[in-house]
Formats: structure tokens, sequence, C-alpha cells
């Protein structure tokens, strides 16, 4: 029987012991690997093809979030926290599930139904979304994006030869896109990166356009290089 390839990274050894003992009981899931600290799990995720990841948050120097940002190819995931103002994250990250410790083995099996769920369930990648704007719902080709620019409760999507605004949030709009085609490098802007020309340490160029890179986006882009 094949088996789902784990990997449980938080800085509390308990935690670890608690999810683990929990992956345990089961039968389909296997234990690969246990980081308590996010830069050897980093490392460790860009060569090993894991099927779902248990992430904590809040770790020193570098958290779950910021870690999961930085992977160009990011794997499932489950977050496991003791804090709630992450849920937005977590949700523009599109992550299975969202544990608050202490966590139940109830609650546990709930995420892993998500993770199955999820697993029978692989939609394609999409090539096209629909927007309101001029009151009308407009297809966008994916393809035709150079970068999304947030402003309050409006995005501004900048394509090929146009602009639409719609009203929408930069994080909902995110949760739409394909992660491989998009990344987002700064609070306000999503860039296609199918359309970047060049990179400096301050900013995207796609064509006439200088994008900014947002401070805790760095790593992220960082890593886009080095791939």
């Amino acid at each position: 029987m094949s088996t789902y390839k784990c990997f449980i990274i938080d800085d509390e050894p308990i935690a670890i012991d608690i999810i683990s003992s929990y992956i345990h009981k089961l039968q389909k899931f296997d234990i690969v690997g246990t980081y308590d600290n996010a830069w050897e799990a980093f490392e460790a995720l860009k060569t090993t093809k894991i099927d779902l990841v248990f992430l904590d948050i809040q770790m020193p120097e570098l958290t779950g979030v910021e870690l999961l940002r930085s992977l160009r190819h990011k794997p499932n995931v489950i977050f496991t926290t003791a804090y709630r103002e992450y849920a937005l994250e977590g949700f523009e990250l599109d992550v299975i599930d969202y544990l608050l410790k202490p966590i139940s083995f109830n609650r546990f099996l709930q995420a892993l139904d998500k993770f199955y769920t999820r697993q029978t369930n692989q939609a394609p990648t999409p090539e096209e979304i629909f927007v309101r704007a001029d009151r009308k719902m407009v297809k966008i080709l994916l393809d035709d994006i150079l970068y999304i620019e947030g402003l309050k409760d409006y995005v501004k999507i900048i394509l090929k030869n146009k602009t639409i605004v719609t009203k929408k949030l930069i994080s909902h709009i995110a949760a739409e896109l394909p992660n491989e085609q998009f990344i987002r490098i700064h609070k306000s802007f999503i860039i296609n990166k199918k359309q970047i020309d060049a990179i400096t340490a301050h900013d995207v160029e796609i064509g006439k356009y200088e994008i900014p890179i947002g401070r805790k986006y760095k790593p992220l882009v960082e890593n886009l290089l080095s791939n």
C-alpha cells in the first residue's frame, strides 16, 4: 500500500512528538523528516518530494509563513500554531487546514480528511479567471496578466493591452491564481512569473514597469532567482 510522505516542522519538541504519535496511528502516512528550525526544512524541501507538511508558524529567524512563501513549488501544508491571527496568511497561501494548539486527535483527523479530499479532487490549472468590472463579468486570460496591484478594497489588473479595476481584496484574488505562475512580491503586488524581464535587489521589471519587492517577500524572490 502506497503511503504519503510527511515532514513535521516545529521548534517545540513536544509538538513534534504529539503530531508524530497521531501519524503513527495511521497506516497511509510516513514521517520522513522532522525539523526544529525552518532553515533546515527549507533545504530539505528543495531536494525531497513531500506529500504533506505539518508546519508551525511562530519559529525563530524564519517563520512558517515566510518559509512557505519562499518555496517555488509549494507542498500541501497544514499549519499548526497557537496563534489565531495568521489565518489570513493561511488562506492566501492555500494551506489545507489551520490547526490551533493544543491539537486534539479528532481535529487532526478532520484536517487529514481535507487532505484526502484535495488528493482525489485535483483540479486542472486554470487558464483564465472572471472578474466583475463595468457591471459585467470579464474574462481574463492568465497569460495576459503582467501584474496585479492592491488598492485597499480594489485590485488593478495590468494586462498587456489594458488595465481592469475590480472590487476585490488582493488576498482573495491571490487565492484564485496558480502558485506556479504567480508570486506575491509585496503586500500590494502580485506578478506573473512568465512576464519577468529582470530582477534587481529592490524591484522586478516587467516591460516598462518596475514593481517593488517588499522586505518580508525578499526570501521568496531570492529563491525564485536561485531556481
